[in-house]
Order: structure tokens, then C-alpha cells, then sequence
């Protein structure tokens, strides 16, 4: 069985087919256990983020995997297929490393992505589609992200998609100080570009979100206000910046809605930063004059400028993933030798039970226990090295030496004592 990872990501697909490939969070476990039925995949997760949608599985054959990826999704796979990408063994287990460690992210070395990835061997183990190579190979990935964040500068001064939301607004606006935000959702993203906006002050932050509960937790937090999802569109008006990021399968703010926002503002600018994928604001918009509508991927242009300082630290975090990619290698290779390991000792077993009885049978009957316990040892000896002895004996021509060599080296024998 070999590990595999398959997917598609910022790299190699646009927003437009990323959106259509996420995994619904509530629906995660559920369609976990629907790939695993497709035989023959034994251990699976799946990571879907705004950047990047993943399925790390362990299997014999790898090629269903990416027919159930496009079949459950509505998707042809010939559609999909460009920008599909499939990792076997070694490089799915480099590639999981690259990831955690946020090698692999839209912003170097950005942090969320850890979580999500707990979040995501969470979601497997509650799903029972963790097995004992992908539960380590998951203990492994966070080790390796920690010596990596903890050993080189691959964090330092990162520049997270919440701050470039921040100066993505400051493009716009002088001063975020003087703006009122709207936030839609309540999830971590968002907690992190609040955090953000509220570090400037604004004039008002308000959160939106279906369940209110959160939102207003959220709204507590940092001296806000609450909206229900329903009060968005009348309320919009009101808000110079709007960061969407929702769970939604379809968007939250129409063309019709903004242009009646628009309208009321009296065509004064907003800005609006939809970080969800599938899109909270339909696309459309970003054609309205006086919306400056920013998603994910244009985020990307924003943090690139602060991608150079951190590439010394790349290199050192790469050398790292190396090393431990070869130490998970080496104990994927010894869980193959566990059966033949099981059997030796089956054998073993087997072969002193059958002494054992042979000399309790002798020394029931009276037998001497001296000669009773040579007797066993002997019988011990001569079955244990049978094996050994009859394969060296049946060694021919050129295969004789390294059975020699191979013999010697299961025994730990020295060169004088061959």
C-alpha cells in the first residue's frame, strides 16, 4: 500500500475551478467516508481551503481517486484534469510536509494553514478514515512544521491574506480609521481580519453571519455591532468595506444588492474583499465604476513584495523537510517487514512450545531433569538453525557467497567465526 496526495491548488488552477471543487465543511465527513468506498483506498483526508483543495489517501491503485474527486463534485474530469496534480509515496509525504509548513502557500510561511490541516485529521479521525500509516504520517507533518517554524525565519514578519485585506483597503482609502467595515461570516478568516481592521480603528465594524450567537461573540470582542445574513443587503449602504468569507455554496451579495447600495451611497467607493471559495459576491460586481471588488488570488500581488526576505529561510526549511521525509521513508519501509517479523516469531513460538511439551512429557515420566533440559536446548538449537543451515547448504555457483554474507550478517557472526 503507498501513500498518494491529489489535488489542485492556487498554483495550478484559477478561482473559478477551485470554487467548484471544495469540500462543503458540514459535508466533509460524509464524503470522507464515500471515498474511502471506492475500493481499493484504505486510509484517507481530505484538505479544502480557499487555495487549495487535497486528498491525502493510502492505496494499492491510485487511478479511482481522481474520478470519485471529479465524479462527486459534477465535474468532467477532462475539465478538471490540467490542473490535477498527483503525488506517489515519497512525494505526497514531501508535498504534506511543504504544506503544513506553509512552503506551499499563497503567503510564504503563513500559519492558518496548520490549523487547517488539524482541522482537517480531525475531521478523518471522526470520519474512521485514519489508519496507523496516516496517523503517523499526520504526527510526523506536525513535527516537521514546528521544528521548521521554530529552527528558520520562514514566519518572520508574514505577511497573512487578513493584513493584505488591510492594505488592499488603504489603496482606496487614506485611512481605515475613518471607514465603517462589514464583515460576512464568522469564521477563523474572518477573526483574523478583524483582528486586523480593528488594529486601525475604525469608525464601525459590524458582523454578519447566519448564526448570531457567533457573530456576536465575535462582535464583543472588538466593540462591534451584529447584523443577521438577512439584514446584508438593506444595511450595505452604510459600509465603505465589506470582507466576505462564509461557508456559503452560492453567493451572499448579488449585482442587484450592490447597485442599490451604490446608489444610496451616492456612488461613493467600497471597497469589498470576498475571501470565500465557492464566491460570496457574485463576480459581476467587480464591473460596477465605484467597487473595488478584490478576491484571493488578488491578494497574492499584495504579500509578493514581502516574499524576498523570507527566501534564505526556504532553503533551510526545504533541508529540513529532506531529512525527515527520508526518516517517515525508512519507517513506512520497516512497517513492511512487520508481517514476516510477525511469522518468524509465530514460528519460534510454535517450535518452543512443542520442546516445552516434549520435556514436561519426559519429566512426568521420571526422566532424569538434567538430561530433560539438555535434551530441550539441543532440540531448540537444532530447529532454530535448521533453516538457516539448509539454505546455505542448497546455495550454488555465485549465490553462495552472498548467502554467506546474508547469513552472517542475521547472526551477527564475525569473519573468523565463518
Amino acid at each position: 500500500m503507498q501513500l498518494f496526495a491529489l489535488g489542485l491548488n492556487h498554483h495550478t488552477a484559477p478561482l473559478a475551478i477551485r470554487e467548484q471543487v471544495a469540500f462543503r465543511p458540514e459535508r466533509l465527513v460524509e464524503a470522507l467516508a464515500n471515498f474511502v468506498r471506492v475500493k481499493p483506498v484504505k486510509e484517507a483526508a481530505i484538505l479544502s481551503t480557499c487555495n487549495r483543495t487535497e486528498l491525502y489517501f493510502a492505496t494499492r491503485d491510485p487511478h479511482h481517486a481522481a474520478d470519485w474527486f471529479a465524479e462527486y463534485h459534477r465535474v468532467a474530469l477532462g475539465e478538471l484534469s490540467p490542473y490535477l496534480y498527483t503525488y506517489p509515496q515519497r512525494d505526497a509525504i514531501r508535498h504534506v510536509f511543504r504544506v503544513a509548513s506553509g512552503l506551499d502557500s499563497m503567503v510564504l510561511g503563513e500559519p492558518q494553514i496548520l490549523g487547517q490541516m488539524k482541522d482537517a485529521v480531525r475531521q478523518a479521525e471522526e470520519a474512521g478514515t485514519l489508519g496507523v500509516t496516516m496517523h503517523k504520517l499526520f504526527q510526523r507533518t506536525f513535527s516537521v512544521a514546528k521544528e521548521v517554524r521554530s529552527t528558520t525565519a520562514i514566519g518572520a514578519n508574514i505577511v497573512s491574506m487578513a493584513a493584505a485585506a488591510v492594505h488592499l483597503s488603504e489603496r482606496i482609502f487614506e485611512s481605515v480609521r475613518e471607514q465603517r467595515v462589514l464583515f460576512i461570516g464568522a469564521g477563523e478568516m474572518i477573526e483574523l481580519c478583524a483582528a486586523h481592521f480593528n488594529g486601525e480603528k475604525p469608525r464601525r465594524l459590524t458582523i454578519a453571519n447566519r448564526t448570531l450567537s457567533r457573530a456576536e461573540a465575535l462582535a464583543e470582542r472588538f466593540g462591534g455591532d451584529v447584523l443577521r445574513l438577512d439584514q446584508v443587503a438593506e444595511a450595505l449602504p452604510h459600509y465603505d468595506i465589506v470582507v466576505s468569507c462564509t461557508g456559503s455554496p452560492l453567493p451572499v451579495l448579488g449585482l442587484g444588492a450592490v447597485e442599490r447600495a451604490l446608489k444610496a451611497r451616492r456612488h461613493r467607493p467600497m471597497v469589498m474583499v470576498d475571501l470565500a471559495v465557492p464566491r460570496d459576491i457574485e463576480a459581476e460586481v467587480a464591473g460596477l465604476d465605484d467597487v473595488f471588488l478584490y478576491t484571493v488570488d488578488d491578494l497574492a500581488q499584495v504579500v509578493a513584495s514581502g516574499m524576498e526576505s523570507r527566501q534564505a529561510a526556504v532553503v533551510e526549511a526545504e533541508n529540513i523537510i529532506n531529512e525527515r521525509v527520508d526518516g517517515f521513508i525508512h519507517w513506512l519501509d520497516s512497517r513492511g517487514a512487520v508481517p514476516t517479523i510477525r511469522a518468524l516469531r509465530q514460528h519460534a513460538e510454535q517450535l518452543r512450545q512443542a520442546e516445552l511439551e516434549r520435556a514436561l512429557r519426559l519429566m512426568a515420566k521420571g526422566e532424569d531433569p538434567h538430561k530433560v533440559l539438555e535434551a530441550l536446548s539441543q532440540g531448540l538449537t537444532n530447529k532454530l538453525i535448521h533453516g538457516p543451515t539448509r539454505f546455505l547448504n542448497e546455495a550454488e555457483g555465485a549465490h553462495l557467497g552472498d548467502s554467506i554474507d546474508l547469513v552472517g550478517r542475521l547472526f551477527n557472526l564475525h569473519p573468523d567465526e565463518r
